[in-house]
C-alpha cells in the first residue's frame, strides 16, 4: 500500500514538472539573422524548465545586439508543456556614413565608411573607413564576438590614420604631421549575462613629422618608432535598451601597457574606467551619464595620452587643445522625446560637460587648479531612425563658463555617450 502510494505521488511530480517543462522554442520577426544565431545566444533549451528571469535576461541579450531595434517574447500553455516564442524586430544594418567637418585651419574634410552590423547574418560587424583630412586615412575592422560559442569570439582591425596634431611645448604649439599604422588582434570572452572581458595586442607604428610652430630642445622634429601595446578591457554592463530609451549601469576598465623602440617615447601604463548611468525619467525623459577616471605614467612629455577635445569630452571646447597624464571628466545630461513617430523620434538634449587634467609630469593637484578645469553647459538635438542600428545625427553647442572658455557646435553620429 505505502509503495503504490508512493508511485501515485511520484507520478504526480513528474507530470507536474513536465507540465512546467519548455516544449518547443519558436523564433519569429527574423529576417535577415540566422535562427540558429539567435539560438545560439538565447540560455532558454527545449525540455528545461520554464523560469521567467531566464526569458528576461535573453530578451535583454537580444536588445543589446546591433541587428536588433526590438525583442520581446511570449509564452503559450500546451499539452505538453510550454511553447515560447521569441520575437524579433530588426535594424537594418549594412549603414554608411558621411562625415564632413573642418580644421582649425579651415581646410574641407570628410570621413566616408560602410559597415555592416550582422554580417552573414550571423551578428559579425564588418567595415572600413576612408578619412581625408589634409592627409588620406583608412581602416578596416572586422568583430564577431560569437564566433567561436556564445561566449567566446575574435576581433581583427588594421587602421592607417594621418593627421595633423598640435603638440604644446612651453614655448607654444608645434604642428606636426601624425601617421599611426596598427594591427590589433583581440581574444573576446563572456563570463556571464552582464560580465565579459577582452584581451588582446595591438602593433603599431607611429612617425612624427614636424610642419610648424615652435620648437624646443630635446623634442625632434622628425622621429619614426615602432611599438606593442597588450590590452586588456572588463566590461560590467547591466543596461537595458528600449528603442531610444536606456536604463541601468556599467562599468568599462581599459588597461594599456605600451613598449617603446625608442627612449624618446618611453614605455608607459595608461588605464581609464567609464562609469555609466542611465534612469528613464516619465515615458519620454531619459536621464544619462558617463564618468571617466583615468591615469597614465606620469612622463614630462609633450606627448601625453589624454587630450582635451570636441569630440572626445568636452563639447565646444575645440579640438585637441590640450594633453595630460590623468583625466576626471563628467559628462551628464537629459533626453527628451519630442516627437516620435513609426521610425522617426526627435529628442532634446540638455547636458553638461566638465572635467580636469595632470600636467604632464605634474601632481594630483592639477586637477584642482583653475587653468585645467573647463566646464561646459549646451543644448542639443538628436534626429533618430528608430529601424536603422545607431542612425542618430547628433547636433550639440556648449558655451563655456570657466577660464579662458570657447563656445562652439559638435556635431556627430551615435549620442555622445
Amino acid at each position: 500500500m505505502k509503495f503504490l502510494l508512493s508511485l501515485i505521488l511520484l507520478i504526480t511530480i513528474l507530470d507536474s514538472f513536465g507540465q512546467h517543462q519548455v516544449s518547443e522554442i519558436v523564433i519569429q520577426g527574423n529576417q535577415k539573422t540566422k535562427i540558429g544565431a539567435i539560438k545560439r545566444l538565447i540560455t532558454l533549451r527545449q525540455h528545461s524548465s520554464l523560469d521567467s528571469l531566464i526569458l528576461e535576461e535573453d530578451i535583454k541579450r537580444l536588445k543589446r545586439l546591433p541587428s536588433m531595434a526590438h525583442a520581446y517574447y511570449q509564452v503559450h500553455k500546451v499539452e505538453d508543456g510550454y511553447k515560447i516564442v521569441y520575437g524579433v524586430e530588426e535594424n537594418f544594418t549594412t549603414i554608411p556614413s558621411v562625415n564632413i567637418f573642418t580644421t582649425n585651419d579651415e581646410e574641407f574634410a570628410y570621413r566616408l565608411g560602410l559597415y555592416e552590423f550582422n554580417f552573414l547574418g550571423r551578428n559579425i560587424i564588418l567595415g572600413g573607413l576612408y578619412q581625408n583630412d589634409i592627409y588620406n586615412s583608412y581602416g578596416v575592422n572586422f568583430r564577431a564576438p560569437f564566433l567561436f560559442n556564445r561566449n567566446f569570439g575574435l576581433a581583427i582591425n588594421y587602421n592607417n590614420l594621418t593627421t595633423e596634431e598640435p603638440v604644446f611645448l612651453e614655448n607654444g604649439t608645434a604642428d606636426y604631421k601624425y601617421n599611426n599604422t596598427s594591427y590589433e588582434i583581440l581574444g573576446l570572452y563572456q563570463f556571464s549575462f552582464n560580465h565579459r572581458i577582452e584581451l588582446g595586442a595591438n602593433y603599431f607604428n607611429e612617425d612624427y613629422e614636424y610642419k610648424s610652430g615652435a620648437t624646443a630642445d630635446g623634442v625632434p622634429q622628425d622621429f619614426n618608432v615602432n611599438k606593442l601595446l597588450f590590452k586588456g578591457i572588463y566590461d560590467y554592463d547591466n543596461l537595458n535598451y528600449h528603442f531610444q530609451y536606456i536604463e541601468g549601469y556599467r562599468s568599462m576598465l581599459n588597461l594599456q601597457y605600451v613598449i617603446s623602440t625608442e627612449n624618446i617615447l618611453p614605455d608607459f601604463l595608461i588605464g581609464w574606467n567609464d562609469f555609466f548611468y542611465f534612469k528613464r525619467i516619465g515615458n519620454r525623459g531619459n536621464w544619462a551619464n558617463r564618468l571617466r577616471l583615468g591615469l597614465a605614467t606620469n612622463d614630462n612629455t609633450p606627448f601625453a595620452p589624454f587630450a582635451v577635445d570636441n569630440n572626445l569630452n568636452i563639447r565646444g571646447v575645440g579640438n585637441t587643445i590640450d594633453r595630460g597624464t590623468g583625466v576626471i571628466v563628467l559628462n551628464t545630461e537629459y533626453r527628451y522625446t519630442l516627437i516620435e513617430k513609426n521610425w522617426f523620434v526627435l529628442q532634446s538634449n540638455a547636458f553638461v560637460d566638465g572635467g580636469s587634467w595632470r600636467n604632464p609630469g605634474g601632481d594630483f593637484g592639477d586637477f584642482g587648479d583653475a587653468q585645467n578645469l573647463r566646464i561646459y553647459p549646451g543644448l542639443g538635438i538628436r534626429f533618430i531612425h528608430k529601424k536603422i542600428f545607431n542612425a542618430i545625427i547628433r547636433i550639440d553647442y556648449g558655451y563655456g563658463i570657466t577660464e579662458d572658455a570657447t563656445n562652439g557646435f559638435v556635431f556627430g553620429i551615435g549620442q555622445y555617450f
